[in-house]
């Protein structure tokens, strides 16, 4: 290397919070295009598709890969209830379990329904009201777990090619 030039080397870091939301947020544009689609169509019903997309952007928003880290901005969007989080982050270090393209989004959706299912309970022997009765169906689940699911997907995609993008080119410069 001559001694007059200095080497740059340039820092690529993983895509921020914002980059993860505006590109979720881009994919939601085309989730909704397709959803009005199918819809017109009569494929599937407009509540099974406004589930879905409901159920996208909250997962966008407050269920995302990086709950696990304080200072993420979907842990800062929960406010006042992020302590809830804690216990999770403890269990799932980050980009282990909380990154993992199946167990992540199902560790994430169990958690949280555990913890409802937690308050539902203290609930029902503080009041001593009789538990309603809930009946799930298909029709229900179905888009619902897509639409929690995908935004996930979709995070821990672009995470693993932004990590395999900064290996290539870094094993370019060497």
């Amino acid at each position: 290397m001559n001694a007059g030039k200095v080497a740059t080397v340039a820092v690529i870091s993983m895509p921020s919070g914002k980059t993860h939301l505006t590109i979720e947020a881009m994919i939601l544009f085309l989730w909704a295009g397709l959803s009005i689609l199918v819809v017109s169509k009569h494929s599937v019903a407009s509540s099974q598709a406004t589930l879905f997309l409901g159920s996208y952007v909250f997962s966008m928003f407050l269920m995302s890969p990086d709950l696990d880290l304080s200072k993420s901005d979907s842990f800062q969007r929960w406010g006042p209830l992020r302590w809830i989080w804690f216990p999770y982050a403890w269990l799932c270090r980050h980009r282990q379990t909380s990154h993992h393209l199946l167990l992540g989004p199902l560790s994430r959706v169990a958690y949280l329904v555990l913890l409802v299912l937690a308050g539902a309970f203290v609930y029902l022997v503080v009041s001593r009201n009789p538990a309603p009765r809930l009946a799930f169906s298909l029709k229900v689940l179905l888009p619902a777990g897509l639409g929690l699911y995908l935004p996930n997907l979709e995070h821990i995609l672009i995470d693993r090619m932004s990590t395999a993008w900064r290996r290539k080119r870094r094993k370019h410069r060497l």
